[in-house]
């Protein structure tokens, strides 16, 4: 794999990207771009596993506001991400014929394995792309949280955290303040201490505990995975002690 900084990545992607320009729901268009992204890494060579969001479909802090029980609420919020699992599974099989697993961290059998992590890993190392759905299996825990573990338990070299029209890590929500200032480089401490986003706290202090390098960057961006694998510069870096530069 020569050119490649990375060998083995996890790959968040939110359900905010599976429903593209639609309001809700899945947009087949949003699901073969991002196939055909994770497609263009496989053939570098690159061992990928990717965690699925569910939030195009259903989220277990709004049923909870509705007045639904949290613990089923967020069931039924990792339910949904087997099914943006199985669409994207689909589209990298019958698209680009890319040998795909969707392992679940809930026991549906009939349509996906339960997450192994020694199974896992063998999948990566025979060159399947592997889809970790329903989260960590637990309520009250995110998404981002899962990516974190997983990324953790299958050894990853980094955490890409895709964002839907975002490019990266900013001070304030560019989409109101349009000076808002972007971060090339932070640490853990300073995303944490500041407050800014990158993804819950949970997941967060993980990474920092595992000195795990996390990508932020926006995947509807063509090429972007490719180029961060092959080393450029995209979106913000979060890492131990990469600088405190930052740059609008």
């Amino acid at each position: 794999m020569t050119g490649v900084q990375y060998s083995r990545v996890l790959l968040k992607l939110s359900g905010e990207s599976f429903k593209g320009k639609l309001g809700y729901g899945l947009d087949p268009a949003a699901v073969g771009y991002m196939a055909s992204q994770i497609a263009a890494v496989r053939g570098l060579g690159v061992e990928l596993g990717v965690v699925v969001g569910g939030g195009n479909l259903w989220r277990g802090s709004e049923a909870e506001s509705w007045g639904m029980d949290r613990t089923t609420a967020d069931q039924a919020g990792m339910l949904a991400t087997i099914i943006n699992a199985l669409a994207l599974q689909d589209a990298l099989e019958r698209n680009h014929d890319i040998p795909t697993r969707t392992q679940s961290a809930l026991d549906v059998t009939a349509v996906a394995e339960p997450f192994i992590r020694r199974r896992a890993i063998r999948h990566l190392e025979k060159g399947r792309v592997v889809l970790f759905a329903a989260g960590t299996g637990n309520p009250f825990m995110t998404t981002d949280t899962a990516a974190a573990l997983r990324a953790m338990e299958i050894d990853a070299d980094v955490l890409l955290m895709a964002k839907h029209g975002v490019d990266g890590v900013y001070a304030s929500d560019p989409n109101v303040h349009a000076d808002a200032t972007k971060f090339d480089t932070l640490t853990y401490r300073e995303a944490l201490e500041k407050r800014l986003g990158v993804m819950d706290t949970t997941a967060l202090s993980l990474c920092m505990e595992n000195d795990l390098p996390i990508v932020v960057f926006d995947v509807f961006v063509a090429g972007n995975i490719e180029r961060i694998i092959k080393g450029e510069q995209l979106g913000s870096l979060v890492a131990a002690e990469p600088g405190s530069r930052s740059g609008a």
